[in-house]
């Protein structure tokens, strides 16, 4: 599946903001305690606009990142409603931009909003393109054992159950050693006569 670059790029953001949360977390930790932490999240981020880099900023994307995880998971008319909203509140006006090394791209805030609401806003306008492709089973939680991190599916047939290879070759490696003691169970255990 592929959608618009700037749709891909908005919904990896969600999944990377959305793997700081203490479940999916590669370190168990909560890893968007601090103004240190959104500063470190943000770094590797072309983000435009207005950085605030204080506590108020810090807990609106937390607030954010609660968001975005719960609507990952909703069916397509439940966030369909919730999108609905995000863009309501920001009064979201959809229009084309370009800078730094992004072609032509949506935003619907102005620079200035604060951040949180601009990365809801972008998330949106990212999964308006997902609705409307009835792709929503392309947004999952992982499916290891202890790991809520988020998975986004582009592969083109649509199998991806991992949020990362580290959760995947976990999850092969018990099936493995599963496999392995029923084997020798079955080999060990002594058939009754019939």
């Amino acid at each position: 599946m592929h959608f618009a670059p700037d749709t891909e790029e908005a919904l990896e953001f969600v999944v990377l903001l959305g793997d700081t949360d203490p479940g999916a977390s590669r370190s168990g930790r909560d890893e968007l305690e601090t103004v240190a932490d959104l500063a470190a999240l943000l770094a590797p981020i072309p983000f435009t606009g207005r950085i605030d880099g204080n506590d108020a900023e810090l807990l609106d994307v937390r607030q954010t990142r609660a968001l975005l995880r719960r609507v990952w998971t909703l069916d397509r008319d439940d966030a369909v409603t919730e999108v609905n909203r995000i863009l309501r509140e920001a009064r979201a006006l959809p229009q084309l931009a370009r800078h730094d090394v992004s072609d032509w791209h949506l935003h619907a805030t102005v620079p200035e909003a604060p951040l949180g609401e601009r990365m809801r806003v972008e998330a949106a306008l990212a999964l308006i393109d997902v609705i409307r492709s009835d792709e929503m089973r392309r947004l999952r939680i992982c499916e290891a054992d202890d790991c809520t991190g988020l998975v986004l599916d582009l592969s083109r047939n649509g199998s991806k159950r991992f949020c990362s290879v580290r959760c995947g070759n976990r999850m092969n490696m018990i099936a493995f050693r599963e496999r392995q003691a029923v084997g020798t169970t079955a080999a060990v255990t002594p058939r009754a006569c019939e």
